[in-house]
C-alpha cells in the first residue's frame, strides 16, 4: 500500500506539472497574438531570444509563406484546369505533358513544405521553436530568417550532412 502512495503522488505532480506548463504555453500564445510588430521590424542578436516581438515576427513569415503556397498551388489547379491536351502536334503535346509533370512535382514538394511549416507553427505556440532539436541550443537568428523551418542549429546540420554522406558511402 505504501508503494502506491508515491506514485499517486509522482502522477498528480507530474500532471500539475504538465497543467502548469499548459497554462504557460496558452499565455506565451496569447501574449504573442497580441503583439503588434513595428514597421520594418527585424530581429536582433541584441534582444531576448525568441521574445514575443521575435515570435510574432516569424510566424507572421511563417503564416505569409504558406499563404503564398496555398496561392501558387490554385494557380496551378486552374492553369491546369485551362491548360488543352488536345494538341494537334505530338511534339507538343509531349512537352505540355513534361511541364505538367514537372509543375506537379514542384507542387508536391510544396505540399510537404507546408507540412514543415506548420510544424514550426506547433512549435512556436510550444515555445520550441528556435531552439535545437539536437543540442536544445538556440538557433541563429539568421538561419532561422533565412530558413523558417529549420529544426536544427548549423553545428547539429552539419553533422547530421556528415553522418548520412558516410552512411551514404557504405
Amino acid at each position: 500500500m505504501t508503494d502506491e502512495t508515491p506514485r499517486t503522488t509522482d502522477a498528480a505532480a507530474q500532471f500539475g506539472a504538465e497543467a502548469g506548463a499548459n497554462e504557460d504555453a496558452n499565455s506565451k500564445k496569447e501574449e504573442a497574438r497580441q503583439v503588434q510588430l513595428p514597421e520594418g521590424y527585424m530581429p536582433s542578436d541584441d534582444e531576448e531570444f525568441m521574445n514575443p516581438l521575435q515570435t510574432e515576427y516569424f510566424r507572421q513569415k511563417l503564416l505569409a509563406w504558406k499563404q503564398s503556397i496555398l496561392d501558387e498551388s490554385k494557380e496551378t489547379v486552374a492553369a491546369l484546369q485551362d491548360a488543352s491536351l488536345h494538341l494537334p502536334d505530338m511534339a507538343d503535346r509531349a512537352s505540355e505533358e513534361s511541364d505538367r509533370r514537372l509543375e506537379l512535382r514542384a507542387r508536391d514538394r510544396q505540399r510537404k513544405l507546408i507540412g514543415k511549416i506548420d510544424a514550426a507553427l506547433r512549435r512556436l505556440d510550444e515555445g520550441e521553436y528556435g531552439y535545437c532539436e539536437v543540442t536544445g541550443e538556440p538557433i541563429g537568428l539568421r538561419r532561422l530568417d533565412a530558413r523558417p523551418i529549420a529544426t536544427l542549429s548549423i553545428e547539429a546540420q552539419e553533422m547530421h550532412e556528415r553522418s548520412e554522406k558516410v552512411h551514404r558511402d557504405d
